[in-house]
């Protein structure tokens, strides 16, 4: 069966897999717990087709964790924005040296960078800094690839909430293994394991992405605070601007 599924699948990248085939994928995956989908997820896929993605944040760990157990071996590919907290670039090399990670860093044009920097766009065009430094730099990798691996946790945000297993997301097939466990069984994961917190959590960090654009709070209440936005670009469906 698991070979008839995935001849089936062909190459995402070009376009080739259809909403029925992406409900037979959440029907086969959604009953399975988490560590489950993950390690099954190698059933239908390469490595060298799987992206997985890490900001180092104050969630993060449950998911690198959950991949060191299962793929050790796995790259990580990490976005540095050049904004990042001084303390999430520490937790990062504290993750690294305690699993052995490997993990590939990522950065934004230079010339854009700088300029989302002279003219601070993160204040009056958030959504486009956030394109430039985030989304843009990471486009050519997830083209190589065919399923992206998210640790996006449906209790999160309404936008999670509604977020199955597997969605399709453009020409790439986003695999959501942790989108449906309450935040309680995050915190017994990260109690049982004594997984290391990100050292701003202590100081009130709910959530930490770049510096600029996050204060202390609750959840993800201190992330763009006074502005609509939620979400950096990577998650929505930016992707669906390209062929789908």
């Amino acid at each position: 069966m698991t070979q008839n599924i995935r001849t089936k699948l062909g190459k995402l990248q070009q376009g080739g897999i259809t909403s029925r085939e992406v409900d037979e994928l959440n029907a086969i995956f959604t009953p399975l717990d988490f560590k489950q989908r993950i390690a099954t997820l190698y059933k239908y896929f390469n490595q060298s087709e799987v992206l997985f993605t890490s900001s180092f944040g104050t969630k993060s760990v449950f998911l690198i964790h959950l991949m060191h157990q299962i793929r050790p071996d796995h790259p990580i590919y990490f976005i540095d924005t050049t904004y990042h907290f001084q303390e999430t670039l520490a937790y990062k090399r504290q993750l690294i040296d305690r699993y052995g990670l490997k993990v590939v860093d990522i950065q934004p044009d230079a010339i854009q960078n700088e300029l989302t920097r002279e003219e601070s766009w993160w204040k009056d065009h958030p959504k486009m800094c956030c394109t430039i430094n985030k989304v843009v730099p990471l486009e050519p990798i997830v083209e190589k690839h065919e399923v992206w691996i998210s640790g996006l946790m449906g209790y999160q945000t309404p936008f999670r909430a509604h977020l199955r297993v597997f969605e399709k997301q453009g020409d790439i097939l986003k695999f959501h293994p942790l989108v449906d466990i309450d935040e309680g069984e995050f915190l017994f994961h990260i109690s049982k394991y004594n997984l290391p917190p990100h050292p701003l959590e202590a100081k009130g960090y709910g959530s930490v992405g770049c510096e600029n654009c996050t204060v202390k709070g609750k959840g993800r209440e201190g992330r763009w605070v006074g502005s609509e936005k939620t979400e950096c670009g990577l998650h929505p469906n930016y992707f669906n601007k390209k062929k789908n």
